[in-house]
């Protein structure tokens, strides 16, 4: 355990957020050369696997119903010296996952053809999609575990073992993408069941490690079967707290669905290029996040231990961080697009339409920064809702005003990507003005907790 309600605030978070952004750009390695080599199967593969893999956004929304009250309460309860509450908070949470692995899988198959169908601009594009996710789906489930073992860490200041079996999940995954993908060594290339296939045995070989680290390493929760009978008060909590988190990345799905379904009309070009910026986006977006995910550790557990001070300071050291990080990126995605586009594509269509839309929502970097901050803070206060709200004011204002603008004579993705980073400010205020209204309310409350030695 690392106690986080003591030491300078700065400290913490660049020693939780440096190994979960060397993890992150491991995994980026591995998405840039996924995507890499998915591109080689040309367009309408490409566009096919961008809209089947848009579903982890679901899939993440509901891990983030688990996690993110995993997080929260067992931070609390660490801060708060309670391990026995926080081993009862994990174990139910395990177990939870395990439900959820099992019904993402009975769902996901069940739903695939009208999902693809759907999204996807062409036979073509349907044709790739709808393998892509029936080899990708076994992947999709068991990220519901190690998000939860992963969490369970993360509550109690430890990031290092998530990273390591992070990195070597991930190197396992830029092997097997090329070998299985393009038949590379063996002279067998499966082309887009390879690039599904890489993924799934590479995320299960995670669960193996984290599952192994947890049984015989891990000092502060344990997986104890005895915990593991359903406890409905330990399900409230976590769902209390996770189900606005989850919601939020509902949003974000439902936001980059509605984005595929009003770019058909422009041909699996766009949508390619779109899947090309997206996985993009969530690179630069990257050190952001990983700044942001050590705010809920140092937030819950000085919530549990009363120190109402050092919530304040860390809220306003990581939006900082978080501010000067995007700043950066963004310079880059205006500076270079086409450069960053023709990594992955050399359809000229495909590195136009990409070009545009990296040029135009390089903005929205600095309002995700305070976003991100915001949602992360929400999250170890232990009160999730305001984040939602204002998820969902973005994604109403969006979608209505996307639809207005589709419907517009002469339509063109360059006013969508507009106002795109438009709505992205306003949420960014109001995220901001919620902080602000918790601050508030829940600071003066507080009472320092005194432990007796």
């Amino acid at each position: 355990m690392q106690d986080l309600t003591r030491g300078p605030i700065s400290r913490h978070i660049l020693a939780m957020a440096l190994p979960i952004t060397l993890s992150m750009v491991v995994q980026t390695l591995y998405l840039m050369v996924d995507l890499y080599f998915v591109a080689r199967l040309g367009s309408e593969a490409l566009a096919g696997v961008n809209a089947a893999s848009n579903i982890m956004m679901l899939v993440v929304a509901l891990t983030q119903m688990l996690s993110v009250g995993t997080v929260a309460l067992v931070a609390k309860t660490v801060g708060a010296k309670d391990q026995q509450g926080a081993n009862l908070v994990f174990n139910q949470s395990l177990l939870l996952a395990i439900i959820f692995c099992a019904l993402t899988l009975l769902t996901g198959y069940a739903i695939a053809d009208a999902y693809i169908n759907a999204l996807a601009a062409d036979a073509p594009s349907r044709a790739a999609g709808l393998t892509y996710m029936h080899w990708y789906l076994p992947a999709l489930s068991l990220v519901f575990i190690n998000s939860t073992l992963g969490s369970a860490l993360r509550g109690t200041g430890i990031v290092k073992p998530t990273m390591v079996v992070q990195v070597i999940t991930v190197l396992c995954n830029m092997f097997l993408t090329p070998v299985m993908t393009a038949g590379w060594l063996t002279g067998y290339p499966m082309g887009v069941v390879g690039a599904a296939l890489s993924t799934t045995v590479s995320v299960a070989i995670g669960v193996v490690i984290m599952g192994w680290y947890f049984m015989r390493l891990e000092h502060t929760v344990h997986i104890k079967f005895s915990l593991m009978k359903p406890h409905w008060p330990s399900w409230k909590k976590i769902f209390n707290i996770g189900l606005p988190s989850g919601g939020e990345f509902l949003m974000m799905f439902l936001s980059t669905a509605i984005s595929y379904w009003l770019i058909k009309g422009f041909g699996h070009e766009a949508q390619a290029a779109y899947g090309v910026g997206s996985r993009l986006l969530q690179l630069f977006f990257m050190p952001a996040l990983a700044v942001s995910l050590a705010l809920p550790a140092i937030v819950g557990q000085n919530l549990g231990a009363g120190n109402g001070p050092r919530i304040k300071e860390a809220l306003n050291k990581t939006l900082a961080i978080e501010i000067a990080l995007m700043l950066i990126v963004m310079l880059l995605c205006r500076w270079q697009p086409a450069a960053l586009a023709q990594i992955f594509s050399s359809n000229a269509e495909v590195v136009d339409f990409a070009k545009q839309f990296l040029h135009i929502i390089a903005f929205v970097f600095i309002a995700s920064a305070v976003n991100f901050t915001c949602s992360s803070f929400f999250q170890g206060m232990g009160n999730t809702w305001p984040a939602l709200f204002s998820s969902m004011a973005r994604l109403i204002l969006y979608a209505v005003g996307a639809l207005v603008i589709s419907r517009h004579p002469g339509f063109a993705l360059a006013s969508l990507w507009h106002w795109y980073v438009a709505v992205g400010f306003m949420q960014a205020l109001l995220s901001y003005v919620l902080v602000r209204r918790e601050l508030a309310k829940k600071l003066p409350a507080l009472t320092p907790v005194t432990v007796s030695h």
